[in-house]
This record gives structure tokens, C-alpha cells and sequence, in this order.
């Protein structure tokens, strides 16, 4: 008798860094394993040992040219590939490739946005032409694809998930108020950690607070010359698993008003950390104001301040229902079945070229 294999998933990645992007991939590669082969094409970079310390198969690419033969095997071995790709060029290599070898392919391309509008958003309205189908990882990333002409009926949307264990987090409130915050960020202008030594230099009684800012980027250096003026505020650079200091902190702050989502914010609320983030964009969209997290007014370093200000004299009993109203959010909105559901049901849709 004939053993029946899984299908390949084949997921195709632009980098091979480790931010969330990465770690998505990772995830649904890793949730999806029972039901496919997973199999990760990425550049090179910190995922591929990431993904061989999970189990999965992984493959470096460093050109088109190299792509387009990984894919040409993988294609000519598997009668039925699924494939999910997160870069524009790299889904129409897939594209081009399934046409020349007349192989049914399932294909997604997983959005999941970024700060520079057009080349995160407008060059994806011409896949529309393509059959595929396009995964929105929030609805602030669908309503930015609509709004640059992508058609509603090749368009879903999946909101990202964790599926990692996460061992460390943070003791149940005793003292009320938050006294270390954490930022998880690129240091990059667009992400605004800026605002934060605004919000220092407006009001001086915020110098109790102890910051640790984990990420790395172009603004690092800016950074730090202001962070000579606030020695409470500690740039670490980039720190591989950041997620796993966060049990250490009473509070994570995100700055960015244009993030697609933030991947860090469900990270922070799995290590029952009470997050603050701007009342706009994806990351914005996550959070329940007073109820799983807190907001402030976007860009405005004023309200930013106001708002630290109170959280550290908030009770501690709020500061507890706040993470258990964040709990809730993971076990029902963001349960990593309900996403990995909805990949499955996309990945077994009838085959398309």
C-alpha cells in the first residue's frame, strides 16, 4: 500500500531576521506540522537556527536565481505544494514558476504591513491579477490594502498568534504602580521611541522609572546622546529573545502609531505584563483601553507622559485586572487554533495556478 505523505507547505520569507515577521512564520510552520511538511526558504540570518532548534526544514537563498531553484525542486517533487510567501517578488517567482510547470499550487501572500505605506501596501494591488490570496495580519492592515485598491474578495484576514511556551512571567501586582518599563523595538525614526525622552524631559518626576529599550536600528545613536540626559533609560541593542526578559518589567511601551501590529504586544501580555500603546494604528487595535491594556494619544509625547505618570501610582489591583482582561484576549481573540484554523481552511482550498 502506498504511504500517504503530508503535503509541503512551503514558506518563503524576505529575510532572515528574527522580529515578527520571522516568528510568524515560524509559528504557522510549526502549528501547521501535523497537517503538512513544513519547509522554510528564507535569506540568511538568525531564523534558520531558530528553525532548526524548533525541528523544521529550512534553506538558505541569496539570489533570485537560487530561489527560483529551490522552488523548481520543490515543485517538481510534490504533486500538490502549498506555498505561502511574504515577499512580492518572491510570490511571483512562484507564480511564474507554477505557470512553466503546469503544477497546481495553492498560494498565499501574508501581509503583514510595515511604516513605509507604498512599498508596504501599494505594490501588493497588483497581485490582484495573480490567483491568490492575500492574509491580512490585522484589519488596520486590510483597511490600508483596500484603501490602495486591493479587491475585498482576494483579501482575509488572520490576526497573528503565539504558539511558543512562555516560561517566565511576571509575578501577580503587590505594590501598586509600574517602576520598570520595557520597549521591544527596531530604533528606527518611523518607530518614534523619541517619544519617550519627550515625555522624560516634560515631566522629571518619570526619572523613577527604569527603561530598558531592547531593539537596534538607524536611530541608535540619536538615541543614545539622549540617553545620556536620562541614565535611568538603558539601550541594549538588539537582544535575540526579548520576550523572555519581559517578566522583569512592570509595563511595555510601544511608540510606533503606523505599526501593522506588534507582535511584541502579545508577547508582553503572555508574560502578564501590562502594555501601553498609541490609540491608532495595529497596535492600537489590539488593546482594549483599561480593560487589556492601556492607551495614549498617538505622536503627542505630552499625553504619553501624563499617562506614565498615572501608572505609577495605579493600584495594584488594577493593574491585575488589566493582565487577566489581557488573558482573556490570548485564549479567545488571539488563540493560536483560531489562526491556525483559519491557514488550514486557505491551505486546503481547491488548487489554483
Amino acid at each position: 500500500m502506498r504511504t500517504q505523505h503530508p503535503p509541503p507547505l512551503i514558506y518563503v520569507l524576505h529575510s532572515g531576521n528574527l522580529y515578527g515577521t520571522e516568528h510568524m512564520a515560524l509559528a504557522t510552520l510549526t502549528g501547521l506540522r501535523e497537517r503538512f511538511h513544513p519547509f522554510l526558504l528564507a535569506p540568511p540570518g538568525p531564523v534558520h537556527a531558530e528553525a532548526m532548534r524548533l525541528g523544521l526544514e529550512a534553506h538558505t537563498f541569496e539570489s533570485v536565481a537560487q530561489l527560483v531553484r529551490q522552488l523548481a525542486g520543490a515543485l517538481r517533487r510534490h504533486e500538490h505544494p502549498r506555498l505561502v510567501a511574504t515577499g512580492v517578488s518572491h510570490s511571483l517567482v512562484a507564480y511564474v514558476l507554477a505557470r512553466l510547470m503546469n503544477r497546481p499550487l495553492v498560494h498565499l501572500h501574508v501581509v503583514h504591513g510595515g511604516t513605509d505605506e507604498r512599498p508596504s501596501y501599494g505594490r501588493k494591488a497588483w497581485m490582484g491579477q495573480l490567483p491568490l490570496t492575500l492574509v491580512a495580519v490585522s484589519d488596520f492592515v486590510s483597511q490600508r490594502l483596500l484603501a490602495h485598491g486591493c479587491r475585498p474578495s482576494q483579501l482575509t484576514v488572520i490576526e497573528n498568534f503565539l504558539t511558543r511556551p512562555h516560561s517566565r512571567q511576571r509575578p501577580v501586582f503587590v505594590l501598586n504602580g509600574v517602576r520598570r518599563l520595557a520597549i521591544v523595538s527596531r530604533v528606527d525614526p518611523i518607530k518614534r521611541v523619541g517619544l519617550l525622552f519627550d515625555a522624560l524631559h516634560k515631566y522629571p518626576g518619570l526619572s523613577d522609572l527604569r527603561v530598558d529599550v531592547y531593539g537596534h536600528g538607524s536611530d541608535m545613536a540619536a538615541m543614545q546622546a539622549r540617553a545620556a540626559s536620562h541614565p535611568q533609560v538603558h539601550l541594549h541593542g538588539f537582544v535575540p529573545d526579548a520576550a523572555n526578559l519581559l517578566a522583569d518589567h512592570d509595563l511595555l511601551l510601544h511608540t510606533c502609531a503606523e505599526e501593522p501590529f506588534g507582535l511584541a504586544v502579545l508577547e508582553a501580555m503572555a508574560a502578564r505584563v501590562p502594555v501601553l500603546v498609541p490609540n491608532a494604528g495595529g497596535a492600537g487595535s489590539l488593546i482594549e483601553n483599561g480593560v487589556s491594556g492601556f492607551h495614549f494619544s498617538a505622536n503627542d509625547p505630552t499625553h504619553l507622559g501624563q499617562v506614565l505618570q498615572r501608572l505609577m501610582h495605579t493600584p495594584a489591583s488594577r493593574l491585575n485586572a488589566v493582565v487577566n482582561g489581557a488573558q482573556h484576549a490570548l485564549a479567545h481573540r488571539f488563540a493560536p487554533q483560531r489562526g491556525l484554523t483559519d491557514y488550514t481552511r486557505l491551505l486546503e482550498q481547491p488548487h489554483a495556478i
